[in-house]
């Protein structure tokens, strides 16, 4: 009788061919790619985290990182955290702050507006504030009118009012739709809506605000003059907000027609809105009286 091994079925096992072993060196290149799937998107977290506490030494290197804009915007919200945590350390970044107020990125800007908001008594603050309510950005026009209202100054009202208009999208040029965004969309601002074509050239047109996409004026494959109507952003909620929370102290009769839609019961405006608006009415014309 033969000794040869065989399976349960009576089938010859050596006939069965042995699994490939992983090699030692593929072993190792499988377990590096592993751990750099894992790594790699939370050494980007990491790094774009504003969460992270920067220490004093680092926060300045921050301030000053002109390669990176982000690590710019990161230690102004630190700096801003401090502020509002009462932490006197933060004053000695106070002339950055200023510096910062003419800054080429607009995030920038309009983040150094929040944080010169949050200390009233902050040297130069109140100046540079009044003249970043002429910023280009209408954005950061919008953040220094509310940063403006902690100082007790309503020079920025025209602003706040304005954020709760919605905003107009128009062709920097003329060319031909070749993609656009979708209605109903929520675009962040800087969030393509429209690309267009013109000569050899794709141009990207963004929103200058974060909302959602209402109208659609430009559809793909149609040709635009510049200047022309492109689409309408309505303001997000977090903007509205504040806007009327602003306007609920300084506001005045005149505004209240920009008010006046955020009262609406509609599904879009949220019940807290509502009631602000609302709220934000009655004031003006308790003031008015």
């Amino acid at each position: 009788m033969s000794n040869q091994p065989t399976a349960s079925n009576g089938a010859d096992v050596s006939a069965v061919p042995k699994r490939a072993r992983m090699t030692t060196r593929n072993r190792i290149l499988f377990f590096v790619t592993a751990w750099l799937i894992v790594l790699m998107p939370f050494l980007f977290w990491w790094n774009t985290w504003f969460g992270r506490h920067l220490s004093d030494k680092q926060l300045t290197e921050y301030l000053h990182d002109e390669a990176k804009p982000r690590h710019i915007q990161q230690g102004l919200v630190q700096i801003g955290e401090r502020i509002t945590h009462q932490d006197s350390s933060a004053r000695q970044w106070y002339p950055d702050l200023l510096r910062l107020a003419t800054y080429p990125v607009e995030e920038v800007r309009n983040t150094d507006a929040w944080v010169m908001g949050q200390d009233t008594s902050g040297p130069g603050f109140h100046e540079a504030l009044l003249k970043m309510l002429s910023d280009p950005s209408p954005l950061v026009r919008g953040n220094t009118a509310l940063s403006l209202v902690r100082f007790g100054d309503a020079s920025g009202r025209p602003q706040l009012v304005a954020l709760l208009q919605p905003a107009r999208i128009l062709a920097p040029q003329a060319g031909k739709v070749i993609d656009t965004s979708t209605v109903g969309t929520v675009i962040h601002q800087g969030g393509i809506v429209v690309k267009l074509q013109a000569a050899q050239q794709t141009i990207e047109v963004r929103s200058p605000i974060t909302g959602p996409l209402r109208i659609l004026s430009a559809h793909t494959g149609q040709t635009v003059e510049a200047n022309a109507d492109l689409a309408t952003v309505d303001p997000g909620t977090e903007q509205v907000w504040e806007a009327l929370r602003a306007l609920y102290l300084v506001g005045q009769i005149e505004d209240i027609p920009a008010i006046l839609p955020y009262e609406r019961e509609l599904p879009e405006i949220p019940t807290h809105v509502r009631q602000q608006a609302v709220d934000a009415e009655k004031a003006i014309r308790a003031r008015a009286r």
